[in-house]
């Protein structure tokens, strides 16, 4: 059996949100931890985005339109899911393929919080060491290295501490696609399980989208063509959901969605550039609270 490899993809967010900072929302949108946690060559493009320095190469391009476009999908996707963790204020915070997720360093909020980062064991090994020694702000951090594809959530996060009666802020955010429907549903019942009432859930999933389709798989053709690194390559869309099939599975297992909103919706406000109005249309980050 293959070992899994660190995902790519969680290094195009980091990217994305590095672009983002101090350029779009300014205020409300901060990640200053994200160029940080990227290598020497993750950082090339992203300074390159940042001083619009478009390159003159094809297969250039694509890659630097690919980490711009990101960046502007990260900006509400980031601040809504931020916002609703700081409205609910629970003493338990879970983050599900975490990735690169800078939350437990940069949320002042998190002090009095557990934080515990779910990842498969090769990105949890990534992440620590690119965060290397920097203190975290959240009151204690814990790693939890588990395949959500197919290893069982409770077992390991209650080693590691987590309480199931203690009322918890579930963060699924970049996950969702990457796993199969019924990958989703089990997730889902467990998480219900380890809910305690008044417990939330924060989803962000994609809707289905032909246009979002046909752009990457063509901006895959040319990255492959042209031998450029494709960070899509290992992580294909597995599962693309209707907001009133979300809304029906969660309510399945127990769960009432307070909030639904795709990230176009979200972003009014922010003054984004709207050439990603059609990614940003088919986003969405859902809340749903435990009963």
């Amino acid at each position: 059996m293959t070992e899994r490899a660190a995902s790519s993809t969680a290094v195009l967010v980091c990217q994305g949100r590095a672009t983002a900072e101090g350029r779009y929302a300014v205020g409300r949108f901060s990640d200053p931890i994200a160029r940080d946690l990227l290598d020497p060559a993750d950082r090339l493009i992203v300074d390159r985005v940042r001083a619009d320095r478009v390159p003159t190469e094809a297969a250039d391009r694509m890659a630097f339109e690919m980490v711009r476009r990101t960046g502007m999908t990260m900006v509400p996707r980031t601040i809504s899911i931020d916002e609703a963790i700081r409205a609910y204020a629970a003493g338990q915070l879970v983050i599900l393929g975490a990735g690169l997720d800078a939350r437990a360093w940069r949320m002042s909020e998190l002090a009095p919080a557990s934080v515990f980062e779910v990842d498969h064991l090769a990105s949890q090994q990534d992440k620590l060491r690119r965060i290397g020694g920097l203190a975290p702000t959240a009151g204690r951090f814990v790693s939890v290295a588990i395949d959500l594809a197919s290893e069982p959530l409770g077992p390991a996060l209650e080693r590691a501490g987590f309480d199931r009666q203690a009322v918890t802020t579930w963060v699924w955010e970049g996950v969702v696609p990457y796993l199969t429907v019924d990958q989703v549903r089990a997730t889902v019942a467990q998480i219900a399980e380890l809910s305690a009432p008044d417990s939330r859930l924060v989803v962000n999933y994609q809707m289905k989208s032909l246009t979002t389709t046909v752009m990457r798989a063509a901006m895959r053709l040319i990255l492959r063509m042209s031998r450029q690194p494709d960070p899509l390559a290992g992580e294909p869309w597995r599962s693309l959901w209707r907001p009133d099939r979300m809304r029906s599975m969660l309510s399945d297992n127990g769960f009432d969605v307070t909030s639904d909103r795709d990230l176009l919706t979200l972003s009014d406000g922010l003054a984004l550039p709207s050439e990603n109005n059609g990614s940003l249309r088919n986003g969405r980050v859902a809340v749903a609270v435990r009963h």
